[in-house]
Formats: structure tokens, sequence, C-alpha cells
């Protein structure tokens, strides 16, 4: 597949959330509930940090948003953390494992060193086995693990912490 990486924009809210939700309904992915609209991507983009990141990967012969990365900064009430991202990254369900992530985190790194970042950081589902397999391959190490962090679907997840410098 011939994919472009570019950044997003609002006309492509329908095809964010057309990669987003059946991630969201699968309910093993990510601790993301609710499905969302396009009008909700369309909100949630305008709001987007100015320093933060958002990319898409675009199959270029069928014109449809194929997935989509996002950094953003870790926390905005101190500079103290201005160096660090917070990073996630979804891929149409039936297109996983064919580099469209690594595609997306090469750019989206090249870009996030440019804007100031030196660590990227992120939460990873504890039994998502394939989630914490892509990010570590991208250079992430395990930090530790947040017992209990989300409630998803009245049951507990742990959360894996991750890490990488830039």
């Amino acid at each position: 597949m011939d994919v472009l990486i570019r950044e997003a924009r609002p006309g492509d809210a329908e095809g964010i959330v057309a990669v987003l939700n059946p991630i969201i309904e699968a309910g093993v992915y990510s601790a993301l509930e609710t499905p969302l609209t396009a009008e909700a991507e369309r909100a949630f983009m305008a709001s987007f940090p100015r320093r933060g990141l958002f990319h898409v990967a675009s199959d270029r012969e069928a014109g449809r948003i194929v997935g989509f990365q996002t950094l953003e900064p870790f926390a905005a009430y101190t500079h103290a953390f201005d160096h660090v991202g917070v990073i996630a990254t979804y891929v149409d369900l039936s297109l996983r494992r064919g580099g469209i992530g690594s595609r997306l985190a090469e750019v989206t790194f090249r870009q996030a060193g440019r804007r100031g970042y030196e660590k990227v950081f992120t939460y990873v589902r504890a039994d998502s086995e394939a989630a914490l397999a892509f990010y570590c391959g991208l250079g992430f190490r395990v930090v530790g693990t947040a017992e209990k962090h989300a409630k998803c679907g009245g049951a507990y997840v742990d959360e894996v912490i991750i890490e990488m410098f830039l």
C-alpha cells in the first residue's frame, strides 16, 4: 500500500473516527470506551495544543485514512515537562502490523525533536501485547505498571508505562 503521512486536517475527522471507532468498540486495544462522532473529533482537533503533532496515514490509491498518531505536551501547568510528549497511535484493525504505525512514528519523532520534545511517554494496556511490542520495537522501554489504572467495561485493567528518549 502506498501510504502518505501528513498533518491532520479538519476534513479528516470522518476518516479518523472510521479508524478509531472499531478500535474502541473492540474493547481490548484502548482505554477509550465511547465511540466518537466526526463533530466531536473536529472539536478535538480545533482545541489540539499548538505544540502538538497530529498526523494521519492516508492510502494514496483509496484516498482514505488508514491510521493516525498524536503527540501532545505532557502537562500545561508547568514548563518543567515541556520536553515530554504523550503519544497515541491508531491503525485500521485490518491493516495492523503492516508498517503504518512505524511510518507515522518516523515522521512524528523527527518533527517532535524540532519542537523541543526530548522524551515520548505513554501508557499501554497490559493486556495489549501487540501494542506493547509495537512501541518496544520503536525503542520504548517499560518504566513500570500502574495497577488497576483503567476501569473498562466494569473490569480493572493495568496500564504499562513506557517511555523513549528521542
